[in-house]
C-alpha cells in the first residue's frame, strides 16, 4: 500500500499584531510583524490556523499578508535562502505553524 500524497501545502504569511496582556512584548511595543510559514490545504486555512494559534498565545492578531507557496514566490522572482526553505520543510512535516521572525513595533517620541 501506497502513502496517500498529502495535499498539504505551506504558504508564507506576515502577521501583525497589536497588543494583548501576557503576549511577550517588550513592554514599550506597540505591535508587532511575524513572519510566519504555515501549513494548509489552502491559504485560508493556513491563515486560520495561524490566527487561531497566535490567539492561543496571547497575542493579538490584526492582519495577514498572504505571500503565497515556495513555488509562487519562486515563480514572482523571490530570492529564498536556504534556512527559510528548512523553516519551510519543518512545517510541512509537522504540519504547523512555524513563526520565523518577529520584530516589535515602537512610536516614536
Amino acid at each position: 500500500m501506497t502513502k496517500k500524497e498529502s495535499r498539504q501545502q505551506v504558504y508564507t504569511l506576515l502577521v501583525e499584531v497589536g497588543r494583548n496582556a501576557g503576549d511577550g512584548l517588550p513592554a514599550e511595543a506597540t505591535g508587532a510583524a511575524l513572519m510566519c510559514y504555515a501549513s494548509g490545504i489552502d491559504e485560508a486555512e493556513a491563515v486560520r490556523e495561524t490566527v487561531a494559534i497566535l490567539k492561543q498565545a496571547d497575542l493579538a492578531p490584526l492582519d495577514v499578508s498572504g505571500y503565497g507557496t515556495l513555488d509562487e514566490r519562486i515563480a514572482e522572482g523571490h530570492d529564498i535562502p536556504e534556512e527559510e526553505i528548512e523553516l519551510m520543510d519543518r512545517a510541512l512535516a509537522e504540519n504547523s505553524v512555524i513563526v520565523a521572525q518577529m520584530t516589535p513595533f515602537f512610536d516614536k517620541v
